[in-house]
């Protein structure tokens, strides 16, 4: 029996060389597949009232600068970087709210774009003052193709025929997680988000959620920058898992149901309860990318794999959600499109959902009209809308009863607030309207529902 315990020590050995062998040569594909090569044209990042990130990469180090002005012919204002790098990023401040500035990029080796109209961005108005705001939301954009771009140019196509005097055609772009198919590499970040949105990604600054497929590798966080210290409003999270900011009348809470504890107990549920204690803007919106309710390609009640998330999330973070007032709450991760009526207080699964559970059913399903009190009142009701079909259609049932429209359709969401109406509309990579809704905020409004008791 000696040469059989020798034999199995022996292949006990031999497994676990393999197994730290495959683990070192992982860490090794994720290390490599992370890292941030080739050339990027400018990119906009986290602008706020008074400033904004410029990005871009070259292939060799060297020292940028930003030619920054009013006019396109007249960039009369320079801001370098302090020391040279591949990966270029120069913060600007000391600019006017809501104001369009134009701008330039180069750098020491002689590379150098923009300098056209194209090559321009809008801060952000002052937090709290009141003006039109148009809001693009896509959900799951990671898979590259006619899809993603059709998807893509009928927003483009839509916002063209329906444009706002003196005000960009887009102000907010927001992600729902999952930009780069299937791992979050960098290579799958430049052929699904910076090759397909070249145009928008120059102008507007793009606030994401941490999907699923963005965390299995470390590309993310290396591309974007994220108010860690409430630079663009809120209270500051000190990481950039989840963070918020603020939009002239709209304050937006962006969520990390992918990585982060949500559990009442965790830093990022501490941290969400201070920030909507502090907040006092009109509207607001949360995003994260599990939604807490589906019947989609992903099931809300299943408690195993990532559907656990959207378990947790609503549990756990929608009640302090609802309980400040929340008006807008979009998730992706199902692959089709899902709205809810107005909700409150549906913390269970699809078996224990009822009409008790439906502050208004806005009486027509596919142009429904919602009503809120203008001042934000704790549980008086929130839309749940799930729309994570930017780049693919999956199966599904998609026969939640909290959801009474559910589309197997690719689309995005454009979002307009003027005053005290919020619009939403929902249109498919044909350029199609194929839902809206509209939540009204009125003076003495009150529903007659009745929170959440049983």
């Amino acid at each position: 029996m000696i040469w059989f315990k020798r034999l199995t020590k022996y292949l006990l050995m031999v497994l676990l060389g393999l197994l730290v062998l495959y683990a070192v040569s992982r860490l090794g594909v994720v290390y490599f597949t992370s890292q941030l090569e080739g050339e990027r044209d400018p990119y906009i990042q986290m602008t706020n009232a008074s400033g904004v990130i410029l990005r871009w990469q070259t292939r060799e180090e060297s020292i940028g600068s930003v030619r920054l002005g009013e006019h396109p012919q007249q960039l009369d204002q320079i801001f370098s970087e302090p020391a040279a790098s591949r990966l270029h990023q120069v913060k600007i401040g000391g600019l006017k709210p809501d104001t369009t500035y134009y701008y330039a990029v180069s750098d020491t080796l002689g590379g150098q774009a923009g300098g056209t109209e194209s090559y321009h961005f809008r801060t952000s108005p002052p937090a709290g003052v009141p003006r039109p705001t148009r809001i693009w939301v896509m959900g799951d954009s990671g898979e590259p193709g006619p899809i993603l771009t059709g998807v893509r140019d009928s927003m483009q196509q839509w916002v063209d025929q329906h444009p706002r005097a003196g005000y960009p055609d887009i102000d907010v772009w927001l992600s729902l997680g999952d930009l780069a198919y299937r791992s979050g590499t960098d290579e799958q970040f430049q052929k699904s988000l910076f090759d397909t949105f070249p145009e928008q990604l120059r102008r507007v600054a793009l606030w994401p959620v941490y999907g699923n497929h963005d965390a299995r590798r470390w590309t993310y966080f290396r591309l974007f920058d994220l108010p860690e210290q409430g630079e663009a409003g809120g209270v500051p999270s000190g990481t950039e898992h989840y963070y918020s900011f603020d939009y002239g009348a709209v304050h937006f809470v962006m969520l990390d149901s992918e990585a982060s504890a949500n559990a009442p107990d965790s830093d990022m549920y501490q941290w969400l309860a201070r920030d909507l204690l502090k907040n006092k803007s009109q509207w607001l919106i949360a995003v994260f990318h599990h939604p807490p309710y589906s019947k989609g390609s992903h099931d809300s009640d299943i408690r195993r794999g990532s559907n656990v998330a959207m378990v947790a999330m609503r549990e756990n973070i929608l009640p302090l959600l609802e309980g400040a007032g929340v008006d807008l709450v979009l998730g992706g991760h199902s692959h089709m499109y899902e709205r809810s009526w107005l909700l409150d207080c549906h913390y269970g699964d699809s078996t224990t959902f009822g009409k008790n559970r439906i502050v208004s059913d806005g009486v027509n399903h596919l142009n429904a009209e919602y009503i809120k009190p203008l001042q934000n009142t704790p549980h008086a009701g929130a839309v749940y809308v799930v729309a994570g079909s930017a780049s693919k259609v999956d199966q599904g049932p998609i026969n939640h009863p909290a959801m009474p429209v559910s589309m197997l359709e690719a689309g995005s969401l454009v979002i307009d607030i003027e005053g005290n109406q919020l619009t939403t509309r929902f249109i498919n990579d044909r350029a199609e309207v194929k839902d809206m809704f509209t939540i009204t905020k009125q003076d003495g409004y009150t529903s007659g529902y009745a929170g959440c008791a049983p």
